[in-house]
């Protein structure tokens, strides 16, 4: 077996390992959601079945297995089946494509009969210099599983949601993409890992030739883009369907929208996809503002120097320094994922002129003066 064979198939075990992750973190999020949105709402939520009511995930999971299987007469099936399959797809590969922590090296190894190593292996699914571009392209495709779940049901109700699914996502996507602009000119790169190397240290830049620093704050994007990191974070909610946002399923109007006519696991296979697009989300976002894995005024080569310390081994300490970044991601990251459930049960849902109008209207120009703002300050920087 050749490295390029060994490398295809350690990708390929790291993509499952993501999806799987991905999937096992789904139902801890519905478990999250439902107890903090009892406690926003002063209520108790589920509290019977096991401690704390975390048995309740497995009940949910023995239910939406056993559940009757249903495909209404008017349905086309390829795509009434196809649907929630499709659904699972573009938050798995795009969260694929986000770096986690720091890459770690291993030492020769045998396997396969073969001497192995050193191996340096990332954090991530796969490292893309183009990684922005690569997830922003690839979790726009979840336009398409809704518009096959909703024309595949042959329910006016479902292709109602449908349809507001489909404008919703394209219209936000121009603002999505615009509040990103910035940063990119800012670190002038689409490659994830170099913005968040970017971002280590204290406050500091250049202006006209002079050095400006502010070392009581971190490096970090919220800074240098306050509002592009607010339009952001706004338009992900959007995305990925979710309240204040959640037109497409607005139950008021179209009963479930695009989902009415699925039932059991199929159903369930929408949910994965939707909080899969809330961790894509929660991951971009504080790699674009918030530092990634970095820690706040400690580079990963000053933890490295402690691991060694402490391991004495570089192998060892190179997985170490690794391990202490992942948490620091999450730490991050669920935070995010936290304020997705907060606002969702907070904020009332938009009416579907109001939403729209907040799009083109309000986002759009906001986004596109941003943009056009931090090209001119750049320009006058490198003066």
């Amino acid at each position: 077996m050749g490295r390029d064979a060994f490398e295809i198939i350690v990708n390929g075990l790291k993509l499952v390992i993501i999806f799987l992750m991905i999937v096992q973190l789904v139902p801890i999020l519905v478990w999250v959601e439902r107890r903090g949105s009892a406690f926003i709402q002063n209520r108790l939520g589920p509290n019977r079945v096991g401690p704390l009511g975390l048995m309740q995930l497995l009940a949910d999971a023995v239910k939406f297995l056993t559940k009757e299987a249903f495909v209404p007469d008017t349905a086309k099936p390829l795509l009434y089946y196809a649907a929630p399959i499709f659904a699972l797809i573009p938050g798995a590969v795009a969260f694929a494509a986000i770096p986690m922590s720091t890459p770690f090296t291993v030492g020769t190894f045998e396997l396969f009969g073969q001497t192995w190593g050193p191996y340096t292996f990332l954090v991530q699914g796969y490292d893309i210099g183009i990684g922005i571009v690569f997830i922003l392209g690839v979790s726009s495709l979840a336009a398409y599983t809704l518009l096959m779940a909703g024309w595949g049901s042959g329910n006016k109700y479902s292709l109602m949601g449908a349809l507001r699914a489909s404008a919703q996502t394209i219209s936000y996507e121009l603002a999505l993409g615009l509040s990103i602009v910035g940063v990119i000119m800012m670190y002038g790169t689409f490659n994830l890992s170099e913005m968040i190397g970017m971002q280590q240290g204290g406050l500091h830049f250049n202006f006209m030739g002079y050095s400006v620093a502010a070392n009581w704050l971190p490096n970090w994007g919220i800074f240098f883009q306050p509002l592009g990191a607010l339009l952001f974070f706004t338009s992900t909610f959007a995305e990925s369907n979710r309240l204040p946002f959640d037109l497409a399923e607005g139950e008021a109007e179209l009963v479930a929208g695009f989902h009415t006519e699925y039932g059991g696991f199929k159903f369930n296979m929408f949910f994965i996809g939707e909080y899969g697009h809330m961790m894509v989300s929660a991951g971009l976002m504080i790699i674009f503002f918030f530092g990634g894995y970095s820690i706040p005024y400690i580079s990963p080569e000053q933890v490295h120097q402690w691991a060694m310390t402490v391991t004495s081994t570089p192998n060892w300490a190179s997985a170490l320094t690794a391990l202490i970044h992942f948490l620091v991601f999450n730490v991050k990251f669920f935070a995010f994922l936290w304020i997705f459930i907060w606002v969702r049960w907070t904020l009332p849902r938009f009416r579907y002129d109001q939403l729209m109008d907040l799009g083109w209207k309000t986002m759009l120009p906001w986004a596109l003066g941003n943009t056009i703002v931090t090209a001119f300050v750049i320009y006058i920087a490198s003066l």
